[in-house]
């Protein structure tokens, strides 16, 4: 097999700046939010800091300088498993994970970077989601749907472009006397975990280790990078979310609710009440992450709040064939009519032993 074509798109305006590339760890790096001055949560230290705590994997992000301008960002982290061999993605647990590229034609000659990374230590394949500039000229393995709401400071108008039957989910929990609350702290952390277990259970799904959510609350929420969102009746949690937030972007990342408790419609309210905060704090948008294009329930959900759908894709690169592979989606299988099976304990100890290894 030969190599992938990288070179920059045929349209392109010119030749791409020669780099100077080196592989950082931003856990180890003093300062590196500042030092770097990006403006992304993805590309912070935050989430590298959460995955290495919960289970072990090595930040290896690609940096290439322009002189002392950080002019290309790769984040990466290599997954070290037993079970599916080791490899690098670009990251695990998020959606998507866009380079950071002063100049689109650098994205060939960043991605290049990372299979000479995964070559000289030995991965069986590299994964980067979410690029909106092509890497290589070649198809994308797999695509979802994404969902992006615009924000702004007109509550009103912001309401008055929701779905009526999302309108009237929010109503509804309001007059069934729902209440909310906006809060970074641990105790709510762990009220979302527990409707984080429930939701799993009934998707069939093992729920990630409640060490996961601890090192999130530690790295994420507790350093101003997040927020829980909790909607409760008559002082019990009914359903909560978590969002991450940084530079002028937030970012819908895990939302639960009691499944007895759905007709109280609090997953309209959380969502709602996040959107406010969000736009009277001035962010500018909402990323609802990616969904199954087979899953029109969840993606109807989304555009009910106003958020316009695009593409997310996803390039997976096998290292012993030299090509791009077809990426698998796992939101369904014979495995969920298991899971739905197991007890609640053995639902979660099965995932403290699995999801090191579905990074």
């Amino acid at each position: 097999m030969h190599p992938p074509d990288l070179s920059p798109p045929s349209n392109g305006s010119g030749r791409s700046p020669a780099l100077r590339f080196e592989t950082i760890d931003p856990t180890q790096a003093g300062s590196w939010n500042e030092r770097t001055r990006t403006r992304s949560f993805f590309h912070s230290s935050a989430w590298a800091e959460v995955l290495r705590g919960t289970y072990g994997h090595e930040p290896c992000y690609i940096a290439g300088w322009a002189g002392q301008t950080l002019a290309a960002l790769l984040p990466m982290m290599e997954v070290n498993s037993a079970l599916t061999g080791r490899r690098g993605v670009s990251l695990p647990f998020l959606d998507r994970c866009p380079p950071l590229l002063a100049n689109p034609e650098l994205a060939p000659a960043l991605f290049a970077e990372g299979i000479k990374l995964g070559t000289a230590r030995g991965w069986k394949y590299m994964e980067v989601r979410g690029w909106t500039t092509a890497p290589a000229n070649h198809a994308p393995s797999i695509s979802y749907a994404g969902h992006l709401l615009p924000l702004h400071r007109d509550t009103d108008l912001l309401f008055g472009n929701l779905d009526p039957g999302i309108r009237r989910g929010i109503r509804k929990a309001r007059r069934e006397s729902v209440v909310f609350s906006i809060d970074t702290t641990l105790e709510s952390m762990r009220e979302f975990y527990r409707l984080h277990c429930l939701t799993r259970a009934k998707h069939g799904v093992p729920p990630q280790p409640a060490s996961f959510f601890e090192h999130i609350y530690r790295s994420v929420v507790a350093r101003g990078q997040g927020l829980i969102v909790t909607a409760r009746r008559a002082g019990r949690a009914v359903a909560a979310a978590v969002f991450f937030h940084d530079g002028t972007q937030a970012l819908y990342k895990y939302g639960a609710s009691d499944p007895k408790q759905l007709d109280l419609r609090g997953n309209n309210l959380v969502m709602w009440e996040a959107i406010q905060s969000y736009a009277a704090r001035g962010y500018e948008s909402l990323d609802f992450g990616r969904t199954s294009n087979e899953n029109e329930g969840l993606r109807r959900f989304k555009r009910g709040f106003g958020a316009a759908e695009c593409r997310i894709d996803y390039w997976k690169y096998h290292f012993a064939r030299a090509e791009f592979m077809p990426g698998q989606d796992r939101a369904s299988g014979w495995t969920t009519h298991v899971f739905r099976r197991m007890p609640r304990c053995v639902l979660r100890l099965a995932g403290r032993i699995l999801y090191p290894h579905l990074s």
